[in-house]
């Protein structure tokens, strides 16, 4: 049986659900550890051992939020060494990629990142090329590092619970490490994560500039707001909310596309969501190739309709 571990940052006092199937995907695999990076709460110490958890590492410095991710890489790859782990699973958020490389050199092992589901025996399976492919790949060396793509693994506690310990790990020393000198709170939006969320509508050149209509669908639906290059580059919303090739890459059960024609970079972010609905008033937009559920109209007079209605519904 493979030893897995799974490395989590700073989860606060409660899991994410993008963690929790972490935790999941570990399990199917072999026997899980994680490797923590924050304090240990309560409520999390309970989800740990809820989802099958028999050991929590923890780093013996309390300093590597200070610092860019040099730190938390040494860290995990002294925890994955310390753990004889196999196999080593991250989020596939920018800043876990990084952390996979980083501390894949440190172990010398095989990365793989946007990895949507893994077999048992460490193969790890890849959307590829836009989502034009599917591909299966594995690791010929001694331990992997997979990031995974939230929103592919349905959470699920283990039969039992298991009995938790924490273990403390020497974190190497790194020298010239980025030091974080400022941190500005990001003001809240109350919507959920763009990566982790379940549901995500998306706006592009169409809106022309008003997000509003996106904006109160999403808050209706409950779900986070995305959008393409050409509105976060024109200014209309921020750059974290893009989604493509060179922004997030969104997997979540509903995708809602508006005014987004759905170029090829755009669909490299959002191609494995499970239900796509493309609204466009260009019938010849290549959106709808890749669309489930297409309607051909003004999003100003179609996105208004549909809040109206699921409000109407849930009222």
């Amino acid at each position: 049986m493979a030893k897995v571990l799974v490395f989590i940052d700073n989860p606060g006092t409660s899991l994410k659900k993008s963690s929790l199937e972490l935790l999941t995907l570990g399990r199917s695999i072999g026997e899980t550890a994680v490797a923590l990076n924050g304090k240990l709460h309560d409520d999390v110490a309970a989800a740990f051992a809820e989802y099958g958890v028999g050991t929590v590492l923890l780093p013996s410095a309390e300093d590597l939020d200070d610092f860019l991710v040099a730190p938390k890489a040494a860290y995990l790859a002294a925890a994955a060494g310390q753990a004889g782990a196999d196999i080593v699973l991250l989020d596939n958020s920018p800043e876990g990629k990084e952390i996979a490389a980083r501390a894949g050199i440190r172990l010398n092992a095989g990365v793989i990142t946007d990895v949507v589901a893994v077999d048992a025996d460490g193969t790890a399976h890849k959307s590829v090329l836009a989502g034009s492919y599917n591909t299966a790949c594995k690791a010929g060396t001694a331990v992997s590092v997979l990031t995974v793509k939230a929103n592919n693994v349905l959470p699920e506690p283990a039969a039992a619970p298991a009995a938790l310990e924490t273990v403390t790990v020497e974190v190497p020393a790194v020298s010239a490490a980025a030091r974080i000198t400022a941190r500005e709170q990001k003001v809240a939006s109350g919507r959920p994560d763009l990566t982790d969320a379940r549901i995500v509508v998306a706006g592009g050149r169409g809106l022309d500039g008003d997000f509003g209509p996106v904006e109160e669908l999403a808050d209706a639906l409950g779900a986070a707001v995305g959008a393409s290059r050409a509105a976060t580059d024109a200014g209309w919303i921020s750059h974290d909310a893009q989604v493509g090739q060179t922004g997030k890459t969104v997997s979540p059960q509903l995708y809602i596309s508006a005014g987004i024609s759905g170029a090829i970079q755009q669909k490299a972010g959002m191609q494995t969501a499970k239900v796509i609905v493309a609204v466009n008033k260009d019938a010849e937009s290549p959106v709808f190739e890749i669309a489930d559920f297409g309607i051909v109209g003004d999003l100003f007079d179609v996105l208004p309709q549909a809040t109206a209605e699921i409000k109407k519904r849930k009222g």
